[in-house]
């Protein structure tokens, strides 16, 4: 259309607008997590706990299409495609500035289950050591020999937004619950707190993976 009105180019230029429109049209998170998307997006500081898949924040594009699409009941492929974008989407927060202060703690199960088989794992793992060396996150591998484990009760997330009390949130089974009690809040920072003394450090946990990315 460009070359046939002549534009000189212009039209080609607002095509690229537009394809950026479209993507941002397409970040839809579920009616149900987009208050915790806006709170995350704010927060400083941020501690995951996962124990069935690895965290969104960390997800590669074809993890995270892996896991959509073994969800129960099947998402039809249009929302597939749709929370696969709105979970990259979150990432940008890594990158900016300033970033928020990050911890996260993950299953070992977790990381050596292969959604979307070995090569979609591989890549996760991979993405996993690229992010453990960024200055502002923190990833530990909670293992599987381990003799306690003070986060049975499931994952959860704590986060912090400058000048406003530390809050949580929990999402089980497409149920989700913004926690702001101070009681409850304390009692899953305390929980936090002894999963990541009973979890693998940073540096074990690299190794780990590292090894695992090494395995046959």
């Amino acid at each position: 259309m460009d070359e046939l009105l002549g534009c000189g180019g212009l039209l080609a230029l607002l095509g690229e607008d537009v394809e950026r429109a479209k993507a941002r049209r397409r970040v839809r998170h579920p009616e149900w997590f987009r208050g915790y998307a806006v709170l995350e997006a704010e927060a400083v500081e941020l501690c995951y706990f996962a124990n069935q898949a690895v965290q969104g924040l960390f997800q590669t594009e074809n993890y995270a299409r892996a896991v959509f699409a073994s969800r129960q009941p099947f998402f039809d492929e249009e929302t597939i495609e749709q929370r696969v974008t709105a979970r990259l989407a979150r990432q940008d927060l890594l990158s900016k500035w300033p970033p928020p202060t990050v911890s996260a703690i993950v299953q070992e199960s977790a990381l050596r289950q292969s959604f979307g088989g070995r090569a979609v794992q591989r890549e996760q793992l991979e993405r996993l050591v690229q992010v453990s060396r960024l200055r502002h996150v923190e990833v530990q591998v909670m293992p599987t020999v381990s003799e306690g484990h003070a986060g049975m009760g499931g994952p959860f997330t704590l986060f912090e937004i400058k000048g406003r009390p530390r809050m949580a949130y929990l999402e089980v089974q497409h149920l989700s619950r913004l926690i702001a009690g101070p009681e409850d809040v304390r009692v899953l920072a305390a929980t936090y707190g002894s999963i990541r003394g009973q979890a693998l450090t940073t540096r074990e946990s690299l190794r780990l993976i590292e090894k695992m990315l090494g395995d046959p």
